[in-house]
């Protein structure tokens, strides 16, 4: 054998010895595990500052039993309401607003006062109509022998009995009838995802939210993804279309000013771990879910994002993280003194190698912003190091055949 030969046949023996130990020396660590990025320890170590509180978020973590299930209940999507524009009902007392128009008709008693004639035959009717007028820039409309009378910010009836009482002299018995017959202020607005964004003047009646929707031709999408923005003297509050739609007490009285603005904002999940690839589920490219309900159960999410991957997962280890009201898991019966806080980071965990998992998922309703975790099963870190190895003692084959290669050349 040549010194050439012996030297390739040391250097691949060496290369398979240290592949090898290697291998043995860090086990299944992400050293030689593939990944996606940078382990823990390399971010720690190449930190150029580091504080001295690690930061740690404590969480809960709870498993979803039928107890749980039940109080989770109240937890069904979409939660988005009015709370204090729902107990503050408006007054359907709509005022007169500059530039309105108004009528005005007089009534007298009997023939021979103000406005009716001694004949009666000249004239029929015992009233005279006003022409139409706008309130004036000082607020005031102009009544014959009453002179001007303050409108703005008045109600049609309040000005009315003033004519009244300004006319009682010098007329029979009249009756003031005062209306708006169009009016250029005081009303509410509608914008947004509609089909025919609109202003609408109130009237004495008012008009309530779903109606000033419908009079804008409604929702461009579907309501259990709608969200209705309603903004009233320096306030704002948001409520799903779909629960003002359930619940009459959301269906609120519209204020003068009011601006109701209609916006689409989907509410999605997240899924990561051991779950197909989105490229697999028909034109999905990505692990953000969209709900297609108003209210979808575990059970459908899981069958939405392609079940588990049965090659990688654990059954025994779904997770979904959530933050949940504190008195919702006080409720369950879950000891929170050690942690603080009304929003209280959850961990769900539920085991689908159970029958009984399946029935408890369909009965979990998911939330908006849901992460939803399916973590390998303990045999797959083993099947990547046999991996590692193959190729390793693979590769250590190859250049052994061509040493030989070479001394059978030589």
């Amino acid at each position: 054998m040549s010194s050439a030969a012996q030297t390739i046949g040391r250097l691949t023996s060496r290369l398979i010895g240290l592949a090898l130990w290697s291998v043995a020396a860090a086990g299944c660590t992400s050293l030689i595990v593939p990944k996606d990025g940078p382990t823990g320890l390399e971010v720690t170590q190449n930190a150029e500052i580091t504080l001295a509180d690690g930061g740690r978020l404590s969480y809960a973590l709870v498993k979803l039993t039928p107890l749980v299930v039940s109080t989770m209940q109240t937890e069904r999507q979409p939660n988005v309401q009015f709370s204090r524009l729902a107990r503050e009902e408006s007054s359907a007392d709509v005022r007169i607003g500059p530039a309105d128009t108004i009528n005005l008709t007089i009534f007298e008693a009997s023939a021979g006062g103000l406005f009716i004639p001694t004949d009666a035959g000249s004239r029929p009717g015992n009233f005279v109509s006003v022409p139409p007028q706008e309130v004036d820039r000082n607020g005031n409309i102009s009544v014959p022998y009453a002179g001007d009378i303050r409108a703005l910010g008045r109600t049609p009836g309040e000005v009315g009995k003033e004519i009244e009482s300004r006319l009682r002299q010098r007329a029979i018995e009249p009756q003031a009838v005062v209306t708006i017959a169009e009016r250029a202020s005081f009303a509410v607005s509608v914008l947004g995802d509609v089909f025919q964004p609109t202003t609408i003047a109130l009237k004495p009646g008012g008009i309530r939210v779903l109606s000033a929707i419908a009079r804008a031709g409604g929702s461009r999408f579907p309501a259990y993804e709608t969200m209705v923005t309603l903004q009233r003297r320096g306030r704002t509050e948001q409520a799903a279309l779909s629960a003002i739609a359930r619940d009459p007490s959301q269906n609120i009285q519209l204020a003068p000013e009011d601006v109701v603005y209609v916006s689409q904002e989907p509410r999605a999940f997240l899924a990561f771990g051991a779950t197909p690839d989105p490229g697999a589920l028909g034109g999905q490219n990505s692990r953000r879910f969209s709900f297609d309900r108003e209210n979808m159960t575990l059970a459908e999410g899981l069958a939405k994002m392609g079940g588990l991957l049965t090659s990688r997962a654990d059954p025994k280890a779904v997770f979904l993280f959530r933050y949940t009201p504190r008195e919702i898991l006080q409720r369950a019966g879950v000891n929170l003194k050690a942690l603080p806080g009304a929003q209280v980071p959850t961990v769900y965990t539920i085991d689908l190698s159970q029958a009984e998992g399946f029935f408890i998922a369909d009965n979990f309703y998911l939330k908006n912003r849901d992460i939803m975790f399916v973590s390998d099963t303990p045999s797959v870190d083993l099947l990547k190091f046999f991996d590692i190895v193959n190729g390793v003692t693979g590769a250590a084959r190859g250049a052994t055949g061509a040493a030989t290669e070479i001394r059978a050349l030589r």
